[in-house]
């Protein structure tokens, strides 16, 4: 029972600190302009393919070790083999803070593109995109426009369009060579 209710508090505090967060503007990133490392958020629960982000080395001509995935499943099971490092429900701490070794090293590092994939409101997403260090971000319409700069339009399944979109709109902010 106790379980429950210290679980409903951490919540509450962790809402009323991402209210407050978002009143303010995100970190300063001091990277230069052009994508050079991308950081992908991925609500695993609606979209199951992390390995697809490593489309991006390709696409945008990037180290392969410069794409950074970390995955979001609302129960997981410790014990299971995930190719993506994953971070739950149950990882949340008091005042927004997410206790998880895989989230404390993603969270340590800043890149020029965070890309949000994901299309329901979460806590625990919403969280992770506000800490995340980064020049731009980029996520789906369904989301609070506060956390994205860039907003595209098509279904979370379709990872193609997305992919094209992104390219294309990185281009016009000359983000990424012609």
């Amino acid at each position: 029972m106790f379980k429950g209710i210290k679980e409903k508090f951490k919540q509450k505090s962790s809402l009323k600190f991402l209210k407050e967060e978002l009143k303010k503007p995100f970190a300063e990133v001091k990277r230069t302009q052009g994508i050079t490392s991308i950081a992908c958020l991925v609500d695993l629960d609606k979209f199951d393919d992390a390995d697809k982000f490593f489309d991006f080395v390709e696409e945008f001509a990037i180290r392969p070790n410069a794409v950074k995935i970390i995955g979001y499943k609302q129960y997981y099971d410790k014990n299971s083999p995930y190719s993506t490092p994953v971070f739950s429900d149950k990882d949340l701490g008091w005042k927004g803070d997410i206790e998880n070794s895989y989230v404390l090293e993603f969270l340590s590092r800043e890149y020029d593109l965070l890309v949000n994939y994901y299309t329901e409101e979460n806590l625990m997403l919403q969280l992770m995109s506000l800490k995340t260090k980064a020049r731009v971000r980029v996520g789906f319409k369904e989301v609070d426009s506060r956390f994205n700069d860039l907003i595209i339009d098509s279904p979370i399944k379709d990872f193609k369009t997305f992919k094209q979109e992104l390219k294309k709109y990185l281009k016009v902010l000359n983000e990424i060579e012609r």
